[in-house]
């Protein structure tokens, strides 16, 4: 049942996660829901927090060999290898597209250099209407696509150098495949990054024993859906609990209750992924049962309830 209008309006979603606002914290995360065209059948985007569209790199890239995913107990793993049109096309074609919409757009751009990103950044910053920019150092599919994410002076530098190219608010994107994912976010806040996801896919593969042969074409992939929440509910535990930044949480989110335990946790916003999959409307419905289950929890702001779980020092952000 869908909240009322009344009740809708008793109940503040907006977040601010820096210099970035959003009407409220569900978005759609990178690489699962296209450029949205295709979702536009499913979802009113007016309803959503935020559209990230698939990552974009300086040049075309064809991606990695098939096959490029696989479904695995309580989840799936993707090794697409960045497909993509690269960042000409993607202003040319898809950028006005998305920017008609009723709904604030985070560009994801990956590139092999800090001076790729630092162009990438300078290149989309001339185009208004563009709410900010996701940094993804974390694609674990690619050749040197976690480098970035792995080293926290790596990351600090090459967030600090899109601060430098643009004006628009920097969301790095990290990686769980580390030993200290804190170290991490706290150089992607020294480097002035507005807000960090938590997080990005955790790196396995598939295996036909009788084939003696790897599922994919690239061997390795990254793991997503809800076989991963309770690692991703960790990292956004750990960074809330030691790095003052705002945080959207990512992983395995497929119900009102995996979005109140991110925000619990710690996170300001979440993103929903691999669910768009298989329930491409699931975004738009989440914010009603939200909005239910903050009513429920008698507060009047989702902000109220973010970083609540005992043991997390008190947010400023």
């Amino acid at each position: 049942m869908r909240p009322s209008v009344t009740l809708f309006a008793m109940i503040d979603l907006q977040v601010q996660l820096n210099r970035l606002t959003l009407r409220n914290p569900i978005l759609v995360a990178s690489g699962t829901f296209g450029y949205a065209k295709e979702m536009s059948p499913f979802v009113d985007f007016s309803k959503i927090g935020g559209i990230v569209p698939k990552t974009i790199t300086p040049l075309p890239r064809p991606g990695n060999p098939p096959p490029r995913t696989v479904e695995t107990p309580s989840g799936m793993l993707n090794s697409i290898g960045l497909d993509n049109d690269g960042i000409d096309t993607f202003i040319s074609k898809h950028l006005p597209y998305l920017l008609s919409l009723n709904a604030p757009v985070l560009a994801n751009i990956a590139g092999r250099t800090i001076d790729d990103f630092a162009q990438m950044a300078a290149q989309l910053n001339n185009h208004a209407g563009l709410a900010g920019l996701e940094l993804n150092i974390s694609c674990p599919n690619v050749s040197g696509g976690v480098d970035f994410g792995t080293n926290p002076e790596s990351a600090r530098k090459v967030v600090a150098a899109v601060r430098d190219a643009c004006s628009l608010p920097v969301v790095a994107k990290l990686t769980p495949n580390v030993t200290d994912i804190t170290a991490v976010a706290q150089a992607a806040a020294d480097g002035g990054a507005d807000a960090v996801s938590l997080v990005n896919t955790y790196q396995g593969m598939a295996i036909n024993w009788r084939r003696r042969k790897a599922v994919l074409g690239n061997v390795l992939g990254g793991l997503s859906g809800p076989a991963i929440k309770p690692l991703a509910l960790r990292c956004v535990y750990l960074v809330a609990k030691s790095v003052n930044i705002p945080i959207i949480g990512i992983g395995g989110i497929g119900s009102i209750d995996d979005v109140m335990e991110f925000l619990i946790a710690g996170a300001t916003a979440v993103q929903v992924g691999t669910a768009n999959f298989y329930n491409p409307g699931l975004s738009e419905r989440l914010v009603g049962e939200l909005v239910q289950a903050l009513a429920s929890e008698k507060v009047a702001s989702v902000r109220e309830i973010v970083g609540t779980l005992q043991g997390l020092p008190p947010r400023s952000c």
